[in-house]
């Protein structure tokens, strides 16, 4: 796999994470800050380390399969591992700045 394929298939990733909201906070997983990782190797596996809002999360196994099916769909993924973490604990200084702005939190 060529590196121009490398870098299409991580850039069709994090396009996919944007499209997968957090069903109790109107802005995706991405720009929440939620997902700490994303490591794409030649062989075709996606790993996404990824967090949540709080550890008692009650759509963290919602979450966790949507980014499973979700990642899983794009050509040239033929595996995806999704490891949740709560190391670092995630606060809203990992929001992006279209995050922080749809929230009304500047």
């Amino acid at each position: 796999m060529s590196p121009d394929e490398i870098l299409r298939v991580e850039k069709e990733i994090v396009a996919t994470l944007k499209n997968i909201y957090d069903p109790e906070i109107p802005v995706n997983i991405y720009d929440l800050g939620l997902i700490y990782e994303i490591d794409y190797t030649p062989d075709g596996v996606a790993t996404i380390r990824m967090t949540l809002t709080a550890p008692n999360c009650p759509m963290a196994d919602m979450l966790v399969e949507d980014v499973n099916v979700q990642v899983a769909k794009i050509r040239g993924v033929e595996k995806v591992n999704v490891i949740l973490t709560f190391e670092p604990a995630w606060d809203k200084s990992m929001m992006s700045e279209e995050a922080l702005l749809e929230l009304n939190l500047f």
